[in-house]
Formats: C-alpha cells, structure tokens, sequence
C-alpha cells in the first residue's frame, strides 16, 4: 500500500482492517504525510476518528459542500491539502460521490480505499469498491484471517459464515453468548417477541438502554415486522407518555424519540442516515429541537417531512453504522429483500449483540442467496480497458 497511488483494504469483521490502517496513519504521519481521512456516514467518521486519533470527516464536510450553488467547493480547481486520502466504509460510495471525490484528490497525492466488500452495495448507482477490486488493475489486500480475539464474539463467527453460505448458530440453552435467534413462527407473534426482547429482555439481561444502545434494523420498511409499523409499536412501548408530542406527515415526535435524517439537509448540515434524538418542542415557535452527536438541529413543524422515528430503520439505512446491540427480524414475509449481504450487513451492525427474531426457512433463503440482484455497471470494464 505504502508503494501504491491507489490501493483497496478489504475484509469482514475481526480481520484487522482497523488495526492494519492504524499501523499505516502512525507511520506516515510519523514521516510528516499529511493525511485525510473521511467516511460515508457522520457516524463512521466519528468511529474512524476514535480509532485512530486523527480527525475524520464526512466526504460531504470533507468536500465542503455549497448550500448556496449546490455540488462542491473541492474540485479540480481547489483540490484538497493532503498527501494521502483515506476513504472509510467505501462499500458506501456511490458513483456521483466518487466522481466529485476523486476530482477533488491533489495530482501528487494518493488515495487509499478501506471497505468490506461483502456489505450491500451503495444506495446510490453503481458498486465502485466492488468494480475497483474485480477489474484487478489495483492493488488489493484482503484480509481473511478472523483474529483469536474476534473469533470468541459469536457475531463475528456467524458473520462469517453467512458471508460463506452457511446457516448462524444460535446460543445452545442457557450458555452466555453475543448472538441469539429467537424461533418465531408468524411474523404476528414475532412483533410481540421482539418489542419484549427490546424492552425488557436485553435491558434486564445485557444492562443496555433500550432507547440509547438497541437498534431494531428491518429488511423492508413494509410488513408487520417492517420498520414502519416497528416504529409505531416500539414508539407506544419506549416513550408511552412523552411531556410533549407534535404530529406531523403520519409520525408522532416527543423529546426522548430517536429520529433520523432521511435527506441530505446541506443547510442544517445534516445528511441522509444521520440519527438523532428529539431534545425538545417549542410550541410558541412552532419547532421541534433535535440532538445529532451532541449539536442542536431546529426543524420548524412544516419541515418534518424529512425526519422519521428510528426506533427500527431498515438495514440499508443502517450502513456505515455500529451499535452496542441490535434485534432483526427475518421472516418469509420479507421474502422480496432476503438476500445473504443483506443479513450479512445487518449482522455485522451489532457490537455487543445481534438478535435475530426469525423464522428459521427465511434465514435460509437469505442465507442461500436469495434475492441477491444484479447489479448492471460499466466501471470494471473502463477500468480493464484503461491503458
């Protein structure tokens, strides 16, 4: 990598990706590099600025966008200050954003993409890690070796072997563990089981908030167990009766919700995926005052049309993301989206603990593969052709 303008880091959990970039920024900064770092999701930059001490950014605050002319300050004429660019969660990325990314890297500088590969491609166009990797024109360490450390965590094991084509292994009866499946066999029984589980077992169980630290994450946002009605069920349990409640395009909001941004707002500088916490209303003003990572973001009542409860979010929305504890529900119901890297990039969200409230046939048929689509792009065969 450290001989290379471009290159890839890929791998599932516990392979070391983190540790292995950690090793590359101490040397290079050690040698004066300047370096940039950036993410997708204002979540995964602030997770990579944890690990490995340097500031991280969004690759919209990196680019600096322009609320007032649209598209980017950084480009070609004004290209970023750095020796090197390291792109996080780059699985993430889609074509637009990689454009407007690579117009912006300085001629001399080298760029350095890190991403697992497996995870469900960008919600935008195209699958740019993906291609990148499979024209072989780039270097490319993959790393396979799941660390002693890492292997314990039943997450990262049964992560594995989702990504392999083999069905996860629950926790045998009464044994301590990180991974559990709970045999439902209706979806309707299954809303019951899981808003238990997230309100009572895990809290009871694992110590964890269940508004702070357990995120339901969903196939589809249809369905009784999709994220829609979730929200209005796990709402009604959580936060039963707020001290102030604003209804608006078909949700409920209260102070104590957790909400999340389904646009990229560049005024208010929030983006798509971006989670929150309702901090207050002010009815003589006519707003609603959202927390996001500690920064106060104020939505008047007629603009709440981009704010949703996040309660449960679907696993799309939940890219670039990680939480102490997460529950998935997987049912034949949602047949149209069970596909093995949708699992898998649920799966991989849980820190701590992933629950799956499933009915075993559906994780089969995620498991085997699924509604796994196609997706039809041109970028591996430019970059074959390329001279």
């Amino acid at each position: 990598m450290l001989s290379s303008k471009l290159a890839v880091i890929t791998g599932g959990p516990g392979v070391g990706k983190t540790s292995t970039l950690d090793s590359i920024l101490r040397i290079l900064v050690a040698k004066r590099v300047r370096v940039a770092l950036a993410a997708p999701t204002g979540r995964a930059a602030k997770r990579i600025t944890e690990q490995s001490g340097i500031e991280a950014k969004t690759i919209h605050r990196l680019l600096e966008v322009s609320p007032k002319h649209g598209g980017f300050t950084r480009n070609e004429e004004n290209p970023l200050e750095c020796d090197l660019l390291v792109i996080d969660e780059t699985s993430m990325v889609d074509v637009p954003l990689m454009n407007a990314l690579l117009k912006a890297v300085p001629s001399h500088a080298a760029l350095l993409l890190v991403g697992d590969v497996d995870q469900l491609p960008s919600v935008g166009p195209g699958q740019v890690l993906a291609d990148i990797i499979n024209s072989g024109r780039v270097p490319v360490a993959r790393l396979t070796e799941v660390f002693r450390q890492a292997a314990e965590s039943r997450i990262v094991v049964n992560a594995h072997r989702i990504n392999s084509g083999y069905l996860p292994e629950g926790a045998r009866g009464g044994e301590n563990s990180d991974f559990y499946i709970v045999d439902i066999a209706e979806p309707e029984e299954g809303v019951t089981k899981l808003i238990e589980i997230v309100s009572q077992r895990i809290p009871r169980r694992f110590g964890l908030d269940p508004l702070r630290d357990v995120q339901v994450l969903c196939p589809m946002n249809r369905g009784v167990l999709g994220a829609r009605n979730l929200n209005h069920e796990l709402q009604r349990v959580l936060n039963p009766s707020p001290t102030a409640t604003v209804e608006r395009f078909g949700w409920r909001f209260s102070p104590g919700d957790r909400v999340m941004e389904t646009q990229n707002d560049y005024d208010r500088d929030v983006f798509n995926g971006d989670l929150g916490t309702v901090a207050r209303i002010d009815d003589d003003e006519g707003t609603l005052v959202v927390n996001f990572e500690g920064r106060e973001v104020v939505y008047p009542f007629g603009e709440l049309d981009t704010l949703i409860p996040a309660f449960a979010t679907t696993i799309h929305k939940s890219q670039g993301s990680e939480y102490p504890a997460v529950v998935i529900p997987v049912t034949t119901q949602h047949y149209a989206m069970l596909a093995r890297n949708l699992l898998y990039t649920g799966v991989t969200r849980g820190k701590r603990l992933v629950v799956l409230v499933a009915q075993k046939r559906a994780i089969a048929i995620a498991v085997r593969g699924g509604q796994m689509k196609r997706r039809w792009t041109k970028l591996r065969e430019w970059l074959l052709a390329a001279k």
